[in-house]
């Protein structure tokens, strides 16, 4: 699953910070993208004080070197509307069977 980036053998600390949400599963598809665009990241919880309830969210982190290529591929899938979104999806399913 999260791994840290090959090309960079530091320690989680020295990693960039490149998108936060409050849902694990936003965070993995996000993953995702990157991993699908040859950027290795790293999931962290990101844990807000326990004091009355525990909240926090997930954050991703990359290599710094590959921070900027990381934050403009997860913008440009945010920028996919709907439509386009659901067009593709379309475009890449195989035949379906019709009814005779």
């Amino acid at each position: 699953m999260a791994t840290l980036p090959k090309s960079d053998p530091s320690p989680e600390s020295e990693l960039v910070e490149v998108f936060a949400t409050p849902q694990d599963s936003e965070a993995q598809v996000v993953q995702g993208l990157l991993e699908a665009a040859g950027i290795e990241s790293l999931l962290v919880a990101d844990v807000g004080p326990q004091d009355v309830l525990p909240v926090g969210g997930v954050v991703i982190r990359v290599a710094p070197e590959f921070a900027e290529r990381a934050r403009a591929v997860i913008a440009e899938s945010q920028n996919v509307s709907d439509s386009e979104m659901l067009d593709q999806s379309e475009a890449n399913a195989g035949p379906t069977e019709t009814a005779q």
